[in-house]
């Protein structure tokens, strides 16, 4: 069984207004945030299906998914035996107990390909829609020198090549992916989608409307043949006080998807 490290502290902090609960380090590992939100709000707010939130550490992106989506079923992925032993205290919080049915846990590294992924439990066409936030920091970025935390945001330099061809091979024909990242990223996503996915829909993050955009999310359909498109951006804060924009605290409760279904 999965367990955080011995006596390492946690937090219990509800999201979506009260509607899952999260246990996650304090301070070490990585905590979840605005991003898990935004990403899990790619999802439309009808969706019926299995939903795959590739590296979940404490499991957000899923529960989340599952308190905005009552008909779906939600698979938690994490490698770090850890993360997963806070996904597991997650799972089983009473807080979560209207979503613990439809939530599950699998400890195993997205990276494995052929048999070896098929054996540690991640199937051939077996998804609806995979998320995903993979470590998308470079490793030339000043690091944490927490172990935990590094290894959930700093990728290597084919972090999205082999993520996105799991999320490929475990998909069903015409599925759908999303993923959160880094602007930056977007010059190594896209060539990783060639022949994979297509008709991918990219939506800007920003902090404010003055300022570049801070992420990325792209979502794309297996197999589709279609061309990208930069979708209208997100902004997160109004310039003057820092307060949510009202799409923004929608999504913070949500109560709203990024792409308007």
């Amino acid at each position: 069984m999965a367990s955080p490290p011995e006596g390492e502290t946690f937090t219990i902090d509800a999201f979506h207004r009260g509607r899952f609960t999260l246990v996650q380090p304090a301070k070490g590992g990585h905590r979840a945030g605005m991003d898990a939100l935004v990403l899990a709000a790619a999802v439309p707010a009808g969706f019926a299906g299995l939903a795959v939130d590739f590296g979940a550490g404490a499991g957000a992106v899923g529960l989340a998914v599952a308190a905005r989506c009552p008909n779906a079923s939600v698979l938690l992925v994490e490698r770090s035996q850890e993360m997963a032993g806070y996904a597991e205290r997650s799972l089983a919080h009473a807080g979560n107990f209207v979503l613990a049915g439809r939530v599950s846990l699998l400890v195993a590294d997205v990276v494995l390909s052929g048999k070896a992924r098929t054996e540690a439990g991640l199937k051939d066409r077996s998804a609806d829609f995979v998320l995903m936030n993979p470590p998308f920091n470079d490793g030339r970025d000043r690091a944490t020198p927490d172990a935990l935390r590094r290894e959930a945001h700093v990728a290597d330099e084919q972090v999205f090549e082999t993520w996105l061809r799991s999320a490929a091979a475990i998909l069903k024909p015409r599925g759908r992916l999303a993923l959160i990242a880094r602007p930056a990223s977007l010059y190594k996503i896209l060539p990783a989608m060639e022949g994979r996915f297509g008709s991918a829909e990219i939506v800007p993050i920003h902090a404010a409307a003055d300022r570049p955009a801070i992420r990325i999310v792209v979502r794309a359909v297996r197999g589709a043949r279609g061309l990208s498109s930069l979708m209208p951006p997100l902004m997160l804060h109004e310039t003057a006080d820092n307060s949510f924009t009202p799409r923004a605290e929608a999504i913070n409760a949500g109560e709203a998807s990024l792409f308007g279904d």
